[in-house]
């Protein structure tokens, strides 16, 4: 039985008075129980085809012609009220950009309780008893206690999973899931994959899966719909486009898909071979200098502690903290990268905001070129900041909407007084070209970049003071693959002409094993390992680390359905009570540099 038949499907948008054409005359089917993924480049439409799907672009600047049938009813026929009941219940989606999508003034439980009282007319305390049962099943540990909790009090993988639970709710007959494992970590990924697969063979559900992870649409997709510039270039069974791809596109975006593995024999991080995508030829891959022997520690941390008190009751007392970091200590020399990874939610991002103060830690010592950074306050911390630079997880909530994104990447190069207007407009341009975009770009607005674009533009402003420290939190994550593999040669080429330290945080291992120099696991707010590259993705010997690396997808279709895969496990809460004394941990050397916290905890 078809769920969703769209014919034809043709959207533009108005821009300046002309009709610009960004989704043309695409074509596709989607049965009961079937799972279509749509792939391509960032800009090639496939968001847009979703959000069409739905009937959420603005009937003002857009146009949509075409048909789409959900189970017969032609959706773009309907006046908006029917579309409201529709949206929801009948069909449900997963966006891109999850803290753009959710309220920032309510609480994540009352929006995903809503649609349940709106759609399937429960009361107060029954909407809250199934929200509550949903959080617990996409694995947010404490699901009782997060549902009065709001977005901004929880990590972009966990919000994330919000938005799952939101859209699943109402057990809708069609899902659109628009990059919806891009912030989950690799066994988060892994057990939300699980869980979709299951719902859907439970309620036959269709799943429109929008994703640049080739590995995920290995693992999830029956049929592969590749679009490029707007139109529809290929759609296969996914195994036979995995086999034997027709368009010189698919190939190009298959040979760039990072693979864990292919780093054995290189000492350090290596580029990504590029792939033509209209001739078919390859630049090879360049192997990375290695870190100079006596290369200086431009980045110290030590024994970082970093909490957040969780008030309750009438008088606002602590009650609880989140022991979001506990007792962490790392360096990163000149020219070195250190990849952070982990389970979203186990300290990564805080760890990255500590080092910039974007968050103020308990205890503990940074220093960035030998400066205190702790010790710095007012114009001295300002300018200090030049030296180390962060790119964030979400490139649009960091970006100011009101700012065109050529004043948003000229402003910090004015006010540190890096350069008067005329040379900041010339370095805005080259950094520009230096992250594939067009410098004419500079005159738009962020709304007017799709989700890859505008992690570029995230790059192209940290790099914009030439900082000698940056953090990455995820600074790939949205791109697709053959953008991802660019981005992530333009930051090692970067890092070796300029000796840039890099703290790499991550969840996508395949680009960890690319691009770092020595690796730290996190679980929990703690390294459990930590060290070479080489050594922890060789011979992996914590309990955690082994689960991170089992659990990411495998590039064959024939390996689908979670083989080999680690099974659910609870996620352990960061909440502890007042007063709670951390346990004292032990390491132990595997090996040169190699160091693995003994921890009984995570065994097995």
């Amino acid at each position: 039985m078809t769920i969703l038949a769209v014919d034809d499907l043709t959207v533009s948008f108005r821009r300046a008075g002309a009709w610009s054409t960004v989704v043309d005359g695409v074509a596709f089917r989607v049965d009961a129980g079937e799972t279509l993924a749509i792939v391509g480049e960032s800009g090639s439409g496939k968001s847009v085809t979703a959000l069409a799907t739905m009937r959420l672009l603005p009937e003002r600047t857009a146009r949509v012609t075409g048909s789409v049938l959900l189970e017969g009813r032609d959706l773009l026929a309907l006046p908006e009220t029917e579309m409201e009941r529709v949206r929801g219940r009948d069909m449900a989606m997963i966006f891109q950009e999850p803290m753009t999508s959710l309220n920032p003034v309510l609480t994540v439980g009352r929006q995903i309780a809503e649609a349940l009282r709106r759609h399937e007319g429960l009361d107060k305390a029954a909407a809250r008893a199934r929200t509550v049962a949903l959080l617990d099943r996409v694995r947010i540990p404490s699901a009782s206690n997060r549902f009065d909790e709001y977005p901004h009090q929880l990590s972009g993988g966990m919000i994330q999973r919000v938005m799952i639970a939101m859209a699943l709710a109402c057990r809708p007959r069609l899902l659109i899931a628009d990059e919806p494992t891009t912030a989950l970590d690799v066994t988060v990924q892994a057990e939300i994959l699980a869980l979709l697969r299951d719902l859907q063979r439970e309620d036959r559900m269709a799943v429109v899966f929008i994703t640049h992870d080739m590995g995920v649409v290995a693992e999830m997709a029956d049929r592969t719909l590749v679009m490029r510039r707007s139109k529809m270039i290929e759609s296969e069974p996914t195994a036979a486009l995995f086999d034997h791809p027709a368009q010189p596109y698919t190939r190009a975006l298959l040979a760039a898909v990072p693979r864990l593995g292919t780093m054995a024999g290189h000492p350090g991080p290596a580029t990504f071979p590029i792939v033509d995508a209209e001739t078919g030829g390859q630049s090879p891959a360049r192997d990375m200098p290695a870190v100079a022997a006596d290369a200086a520690p431009v980045l110290e941390v030590e024994n970082l502690v970093a909490r957040f008190d969780l008030r309750k009751g009438v008088l606002g007392r602590v009650r609880e903290r989140v022991h979001a970091v506990e007792n962490v200590s790392f360096t990163v020399s000149a020219g070195e990268t250190l990849a952070l990874v982990g389970e979203s939610g186990c300290g990564k991002s805080t760890t990255g905001r500590c080092i910039l103060r974007l968050v103020e830690p308990k205890s503990g010592a940074i220093r960035v070129d030998g400066q205190d950074v702790l010790a710095l306050e007012g114009e001295a911390l300002r300018r200090q900041r030049s030296l180390a630079q962060m790119i964030f997880q979400d490139p649009f909530a960091s970006l100011n909407p009101r700012l065109r994104i050529g004043e948003a990447l000229v402003e910090p190069l004015l006010a540190l007084g890096k350069a008067d207007r005329g040379e900041a407009r010339d370095r805005v341009a080259e950094l520009l070209r230096r992250v594939g975009l067009d410098p004419a770009m500079a005159a738009r607005f962020p709304h007017e970049f799709s989700g890859g674009q505008r992690q570029r533009i995230a790059i192209a402003r940290a790099l914009a003071l030439q900082p000698r420290l940056v953090v990455a939190d995820e600074a790939v994550s949205a791109l697709d693959v053959s953008v991802k593999a660019q981005v992530v040669n333009l930051l090692l080429e970067l890092q070796a002409e300029l000796g840039l330290a890099l703290l790499f945080i991550s969840h996508d291992m395949a680009v960890v094993e690319r691009v770092s120099h020595r690796v730290a696991v996190m679980y929990s707010g703690e390294i459990v390992e930590i060290g070479p590259r080489a050594a922890v993705f060789g011979n992996p010997r914590h309990p955690y680390t082994k689960r991170l690396l089992a659990a990411v997808p495998a590039m064959d279709p024939a390996r689908r359905h979670g083989a080999g895969a680690p099974p659910p496990r609870e996620i352990a809460s960061p909440v502890r009570p007042v007063g709670f004394v951390p346990p004292v941990r032990r390491y132990v050397e595997a090996g040169p540099g190699h160091f693995v916290q003994e921890a009984e905890r995570l065994a097995g």
